[in-house]
């Protein structure tokens, strides 16, 4: 995959801003979050699956003010988005910029999150 210093700079910025939100981060399950830890993501990730369905995952909301939603760009993501934001939308913040940004930043190379782990190598060659 060729990947642009930019690209690995804007990412950089990205996983920084993400590491200093006060927002909740969701994730669809445990490989999206370790490819974002594995990029130096360093705060906890919700992974949605692990709550077992729609309703528990917005019952467990009850006390959260702001949710930023990382799924996928599949048709499975794009039904989970729509539902969180349906369930949610009267009780909290739903925030999709950051996974537009990230579509920007990658220039549509990565439609699922997971695929980020793609990126770890450029990082660690020091292109930041």
């Amino acid at each position: 995959m060729d990947v642009s210093d930019d690209e690995i700079l804007n990412l950089r910025q990205f996983i920084d801003e993400l590491n200093s939100t006060k927002s909740l981060i969701v994730v669809e399950g445990k490989r999206d979050s370790e490819a974002l830890k594995r990029l130096g993501f360093v705060r906890e990730v919700l992974e949605f699956h692990s709550f077992g369905g729609i309703a528990k995952f917005a019952d467990s909301m009850s006390n959260h003010k702001n949710l930023i939603v990382l799924f996928d760009s599949d048709k499975k993501g794009r039904y989970l988005t729509r539902r969180i934001i349906e369930q949610l939308q009267h009780r909290m913040k739903i925030d999709l910029t950051h996974k537009k940004k990230l579509m920007q930043i990658t220039c549509g190379k990565i439609r699922t999150i997971e695929e980020l782990s793609r990126y770890e190598p450029h990082l660690e060659q020091g292109f930041i």
